[in-house]
């Protein structure tokens, strides 16, 4: 299948659930999430979802490993639409978030963190395959990003459907996924 195609039928797929079914998936891939394993960890760059867009909830995750590690450092990213690039910015329960134009809530700070210092990145897809090669929204702003991170940086999506069996036209500078957790499973690649 072409990103293309997966972009499309996936993105009006996503956009074809209701509240509570999006709910109920978002209960399930927690319970996922949970039983993955995710080792300690010190910094993340997680997401807010884009609620036009149906995204998968991602606060839940977010305030599941800030229980589990009360230090975590928790960042969002802050996208320059000009250079099409991001950097991680450190939040705290005091941190405001602004929406952009484009629906995105970006925190209103700038103390950014470098990407090595990232322990694990939510990485925003629409599809997956089962290589673990994402479709996302088509700028490259995460591959570009995940490309700069340590190599033990665990990269993990969150999907409300299975993988597709092979995206075709993947890229020199795709980076495939290390978990994608769906309701129903977690995938390890």
């Amino acid at each position: 299948m072409l990103k293309k195609e997966a972009r499309k039928l996936y993105r009006q797929k996503r956009l074809d659930l209701s509240v509570q079914q999006m709910s109920k998936m978002d209960d399930l891939m927690l319970i996922q999430f949970q039983s993955a394993g995710v080792p300690f960890l010190h910094s993340i760059l997680s997401y807010w979802p884009i609620e036009e867009n149906n995204e998968p909830d991602t606060h839940l995750f977010t305030e599941y490993l800030k229980f589990r590690n009360p230090e975590l450092k928790v960042c969002y990213p802050v996208s320059d639409f000009s250079s099409l690039t991001m950097q991680a910015v450190v939040t705290d329960i005091d941190t405001p978030f602004l929406k952009t134009e484009l629906n995105i809530h970006e925190p209103d700070s700038r103390d950014i963190l470098l990407p090595e210092h990232i322990d694990l990145v939510f990485v925003p897809l629409l599809a997956f395959d089962t290589n673990g090669y994402r479709v996302g929204y088509g700028k490259g702003f995460y591959d570009k990003y995940l490309a700069s991170v340590r190599p033990d940086c665990i990269k993990v999506g969150f999907c409300y459907f299975g993988p597709v069996d092979k995206l075709d036209d993947l890229h020199e500078f795709d980076i495939p996924l290390d978990i994608v957790v769906s309701p129903d499973n977690t995938y390890v690649f």
